[in-house]
């Protein structure tokens, strides 16, 4: 049986992320497909003789950052400058000892981990200084076979050392909405045509991503894979009665059953929040309008007329409610219990919570910008992104057409169930026999 190891630069995130979601739900579908899982870490510890202690440096407590010394200087200034010329990564078996977070989506399905300290940092910064990718070999373990093949789910200066090397590409957003981002957009497309140069195939979440890869970086048709990406949310979560979750809805923040609007992810340019509320206000709705995520980058603009709403008070402001952070558990919940949920973003390389609202029979309104017209189908109310006065009518529509959202809620569930397991495993499978892996 072949194996694939993923790297865990978004896994390792306490919040997690859209990518660490990929991530997971990777490793559970090759499993599925026969193949065994690994997870390569670059925790900050140093490696220890104990293996339960190698493996508490997976999962630790984030910790501010340190003030560097001197010496400190000099040793990441070392550390920077010859890992273009290669890191080892050493074996951690899971003891069954150590538990992981819930927060952070628990313990990956992975059947080893594999760590080098610091090693996307020391990457990263490597990349930008010197141009080179790191190389990466993985030290012999009688307890941890190497992987078959690597598998890095962002575009990462790295790549393992004598075996095949797949990226995914999620978007070109730096390059495509370069507003919208804090990269350094010629250090970024440096990367993304070493990754391009480097992979033995590359997967992409969309056609609209695939056709950007080809395009701006061009790569050859036949070296990019679309798989899209499967929604498969918990059972435990989703088959919870409806008294149970209107139960929680209304003691937890006071809000009745599909009477509020819904929000949810980074707070970045990309997201539209400030066209969200820009139109949502102007729709007269005094249906209530709930806003989950964490400030990411460049988010003032996106917040100044919330901020300001937030200030002056009155009827409009108490009508938004604004939460950073919010348990996977309870935003399935608010997710199942909202009237819609308004996902206009300028652009997107896939689009997880428009398939995750309509798998949850919630109604969507969501934009023409990049990959969401392939996720939403004809299941959508679809609006231009930049046009504030059509995403205000699509609001007024979805507050009081009763049957209107029952339709979408129905086309809903038709097109979420092109993006189920099974149909994700098989163009898995298409994907790594395209690298040579043996699949059970």
């Amino acid at each position: 049986m072949s194996s694939i190891c993923i790297d865990g630069f978004n896994l390792a995130l306490a919040k997690g992320s859209g990518i660490a979601t990929y991530g997971r739900n990777l490793l559970i579908n090759a499993r599925e497909i026969g193949l065994g899982t690994q997870v390569l870490y670059g925790p900050a510890a140093a490696r220890k003789a104990s293996n339960v202690v190698n493996e508490t440096a997976l999962t630790d407590a984030e910790r501010p950052p340190e003030k560097l010394n001197r010496k400190k200087k000099i040793r990441r200034f070392r550390d920077t400058y010859t890992s273009r010329f290669g890191r080892e990564a050493h074996a951690i078996i899971p003891s069954g000892e150590v538990i992981w977070p819930s927060r952070g989506g628990g313990r990956p399905a992975a059947d080893s981990f594999w760590a080098a300290q610091n090693l996307f940092h020391t990457a990263n910064r490597s990349f930008a200084a010197y141009g080179k990718e790191t190389p990466v070999t993985f030290e012999p373990s009688a307890d941890a076979p190497r992987p078959d093949a690597m598998h890095w789910t962002a575009t990462l200066p790295l790549y393992a050392k004598g075996v095949p090397n797949l990226y995914t590409i999620h978007d070109l957003i730096p390059l495509r909405l370069p507003h919208t981002t804090m990269d350094d957009k010629a250090v970024y497309m440096r990367l993304c045509e070493a990754v391009a140069k480097r992979a033995d195939h590359i997967a992409v979440v969309s056609e609209t991503t695939r056709q950007d890869v080809i395009r701006l970086l061009g790569v050859s048709e036949d070296r990019v894979t679309n798989t899209y990406q499967a929604v498969d949310l918990p059972q435990s979560l989703t088959s919870r009665s409806q008294a149970e979750v209107e139960l929680e809805l209304e003691g937890v923040f006071n809000l009745g059953w599909k009477d509020y609007f819904l929000h949810f992810g980074a707070i970045e340019p990309k997201k539209n929040l400030g066209r969200i509320v820009e139109a949502y206000l102007a729709s007269g709705s005094k249906t209530p309008l709930v806003i989950i995520g964490g400030r990411a980058w460049l988010d003032e603009g996106e917040t100044a007329l919330l901020n300001q709403v937030k200030r002056d008070g009155g009827p409009s402001a108490d009508r938004i409610r604004q939460y950073e952070y919010m348990p996977f558990s309870m935003l399935i919940s608010l997710i199942r219990g909202a009237k819609a949920t308004l996902f206009p973003s300028l652009y997107e390389g896939f689009g997880l919570p428009v398939l995750e609202s309509m798998a949850l029979s919630t109604a969507v309104l969501t934009s023409t910008g990049g990959s969401l017209p392939e996720v939403a189908g004809d299941a959508a109310v679809i609006v231009d992104p930049y046009d504030v006065q059509a995403m205000t009518r699509g609001i007024q529509a979805l507050d009081a057409d009763e049957g209107l959202r029952h339709d979408l809620q129905a086309r809903g569930l038709i097109q979420a169930g092109k993006f189920t397991p099974a149909a994700y495993q098989a163009r898995l499978r298409d994907l790594y026999g395209k690298v040579g892996l043996t699949l059970a």
